[in-house]
């Protein structure tokens, strides 16, 4: 396994392009000089000793230097030995709805927004517990199963919109069947599901699913997103403006309302707790402090325990090509050019 200790000087990167179109103007514009000075043919015989091919090699190995170069300061690392390391905590599974009524706004900024949000929160506040996300509209998927690494975790979360799963409605007795699938029946660890949606079932029996889980000794939280008065499912175009609300077939404004109900006989199945979701309130902080509440057991996780630096795989060959680029200057650097064989070469040609 390869990771960067300093990944942020990865970001140096971003310069290259900006490096070659700077090159590529100063080329243009010496071109266009030349041309108002001379000929071409002029021009050539008066800087014979110039190389259109050593400039070409000059900016390439430039380039080249500075991308090694910035490699080498993030300074890479391979994993040398996988081990188990045993850890202490729970498995949490989040069931995520990004059915299109989560984008009503009457959470601010709207509802799957703000559930994101909380998830991140969330995972900045785990230590050694398991995470896992599950996202569902009309059916139910595992975005990521059961980790530690809670970077990626969020990295996989920031890709998550409405359409994350193609089919329409809202499944949560889906989602509950697809975590139980996700828990490891050999792992005697705490499982705990938390379904984040706006309860408006629409498919399969959900007391049924959430039965069979409370059998298994999964705890469901459930979070409602949404008031019970419910509020019209904005649509917006491609540049991001509102151009209208969500309609049915008979052209009737859809109103997407919060079924409170539903939501708290579910917690109340799976043993475990109904929280009403709100702008200014962080409920997973709540359900957080429950789980940490809960007995924790332990786990063993495979992982890499010992890292070597590999910066001088990068580094050797960006002082080659700095050292190549002086020796082969289209202009000629004095005191290098009396050890210079390439240079002897041409005079002696």
């Amino acid at each position: 396994m390869i990771r960067f200790y300093h990944q942020e000087y990865l970001t140096l990167l971003f310069l290259v392009p900006v490096l070659i179109a700077f090159a590529l103007y100063v080329r243009f514009e010496r071109r266009r000089a030349s041309a108002r000075f001379g000929s071409t043919q002029l021009m050539e015989k008066l800087v014979e000793r110039a190389s259109n091919a050593k400039r070409h090699w000059h900016s390439i190995s430039l380039m080249l230097a500075f991308s090694l170069l910035t490699l080498a300061l993030s300074n890479p690392q391979i994993g040398t030995r996988m081990e188990e390391v045993k850890q202490e905590g729970v498995d949490l599974f989040i069931a995520l709805d990004v059915s299109l009524s989560m984008k009503a706004e009457d959470v601010k900024p709207n509802r799957l927004e703000r559930a994101k949000l909380e998830i991140r929160n969330l995972t900045a506040r785990l230590a050694g517990d398991r995470i896992g996300l599950i996202v569902f509209a009309g059916d139910a998927f595992t975005q990521f199963p059961l980790t530690t690494d809670y970077s990626a975790a969020n990295l996989f979360l920031d890709a998550v919109d409405v359409d994350a799963v193609p089919t329409p409605g809202t499944a949560i007795g889906s989602a509950i069947e697809r975590a139980m699938e996700s828990f490891d029946p050999k792992d005697q660890t705490t499982k705990v599901l938390v379904i984040i949606t706006d309860g408006e079932n629409t498919e399969g029996e959900v007391f049924d699913a959430a039965e069979e889980a409370a059998k298994k000794g999964i705890l469901l939280y459930t979070v409602g997103l949404g008031t019970p008065d419910g509020v019209p499912i904005p649509v917006y175009d491609a540049s991001g403006k509102q151009v209208d609300f969500k309609r049915d077939r008979m052209g009737q404004v859809v109103v997407s309302k919060l079924d409170e109900v539903s939501l708290e006989k579910i917690a109340a199945i799976g043993n475990g707790k109904y929280f009403r979701g709100t702008s200014t309130q962080d409920e997973l902080e709540e359900i957080f402090k429950n789980i940490n509440a809960l007995q924790k057991k332990e786990f063993g996780v495979k992982q890499f325990t010992d890292y070597e630096d590999r910066f001088q795989w990068f580094l050797a060959p960006a002082i080659l090509l700095l050292l190549a680029d002086v020796l082969t200057s289209e202009h000629r650097v004095r005191w290098i050019a009396r050890w210079n064989i390439l240079r002897k070469e041409e005079v002696r040609a």
